[in-house]
């Protein structure tokens, strides 16, 4: 049975190590949004090197991330002051191994197992 969140609001979503992201709920729009920014169209378009499906998913997560993350907390420069919300932020952070695994499992990966099943 497929679950419906019809919910349009925002939510923090919690990925660990003391990071929460308030993110948008991923939607259809966000997803083709995504597909259009320069980073995987680069990508998708440069057939002498083709990228391999790590780097199409960290490119994925940081294009959907750019529009959806509203807000954060837990993210600090060097001497643990807060930092900005930022796009450059927002892809540093999804650099880090466990914060990029976390958005990927906790987030992203609910609209590709749905788009998998359809596709079955």
């Amino acid at each position: 049975m497929l679950r419906l969140n019809l919910s349009t609001e925002p939510r923090w979503l919690d990925l660990g190590h003391g990071v929460r992201l308030f993110v948008e709920p991923l939607t259809t729009a966000i997803m083709l949004a995504a597909r259009s920014d320069p980073t995987i169209v680069a990508a998708a378009g440069n057939t002498e090197t083709s990228a391999s499906n790590d780097d199409v998913a960290r490119i994925v997560a940081k294009a959907v991330a750019r529009i959806v993350v509203k807000d954060w907390d837990g993210v600090g420069d060097e001497d643990g002051e807060p930092l900005p919300l930022t796009p450059e932020g927002i892809d540093a952070l999804l650099e880090l191994w466990p914060i990029f695994e976390a958005f990927q499992t906790n987030y992203i990966a609910g609209a590709l197992i749905l788009d998998a099943e359809k596709n079955a």
